[in-house]
């Protein structure tokens, strides 16, 4: 799939999942679906509104430090993340796989692939017809 190395296999195996879009780990609360554990455990955070990790400029709270992290830069304005193809600057570091083409998310009605999870998120209301913010 691609020529990325690993020195452990199962982490070998949780990365081929974002080429083939397998996700075995499902919450058993909403049926929603991960292809990592860490991903399931982290949402399992949601159902138990675990979220001790408060935004000091607005109050939100939040079950990831990391999560806060990217959040207090909607305060700041901060992009630290340099994009070495196009020179733009961003919030988050996941930018970069817009240029390298792969899309490893999958429309499940017309099979129309995205880069970014988000954007597939996005996408699925158009079939929904699904108009949130008016």
């Amino acid at each position: 799939l691609c020529d990325k190395a690993f020195s452990y296999k199962h982490v070998l195996i949780d990365h081929q999942r974002t080429h083939t879009g397998e996700k075995p780990f499902q919450c058993s609360i909403c049926a929603k679906a991960f292809s990592q554990k860490s991903n399931l455990i982290q949402h399992n955070k949601t159902h138990t509104k675990e979220s001790p990790y408060q935004c000091s400029q607005c109050e939100r709270t939040f079950s990831k430090k990391s999560i806060l992290v990217y959040h207090l830069r909607t305060h700041t304005g901060e992009k630290p993340y340099q994009c070495n193809q196009c020179d733009k600057a961003f919030s988050k570091n996941n930018h970069q796989v817009m240029h390298i083409g792969e899309k490893p998310y999958q429309c499940c009605q017309c099979d129309k692939g995205f880069s970014l999870n988000s954007s597939l998120i996005r996408y699925l209301k158009t079939h929904t017809r699904e108009k949130p913010y008016q």
